[in-house]
């Protein structure tokens, strides 16, 4: 007895990303295997020595930024601390400190 194959269904993501404008087109995974080798793009800025904004792109098509205090000695280091303990910007600041994510949607 055969079986009907199941109904393929894109996941509302990936149809999302595809209609991103170029280049974050190509950086979004737009199928399952793609999601799976994704590297999230992380970009950061100091305010002040001591003062941190890090921003990075999502998985599912977006970007988010954060801002901390830091000890000022290494952002190399200190930028992940950032990105778990900070507080949220508001996007209209976000999108003024980093310009280069135009296109994409800010969560």
């Amino acid at each position: 007895m055969e079986t009907a194959p199941e109904p393929t269904t894109e996941h509302p993501v990936f149809t999302r990303v595809k209609a991103m404008p170029s280049p974050w087109r190509e950086h979004f995974p737009k199928n399952q295997a793609e999601a799976e080798a994704w590297k999230p793009i992380t970009r950061r800025g100091a305010l002040a020595s001591r003062v941190l904004v890090v921003a990075r792109t999502r998985i599912e098509g977006a970007w988010s930024a954060y801002c901390d205090a830091v000890p000022g000695r290494n952002h190399d280091y200190e930028q992940a601390a950032v990105l778990q303990h900070g507080d949220k910007v508001p996007e209209s600041v976000a999108r003024y400190l980093f310009p280069e994510f135009l296109g994409v949607p800010y969560t």
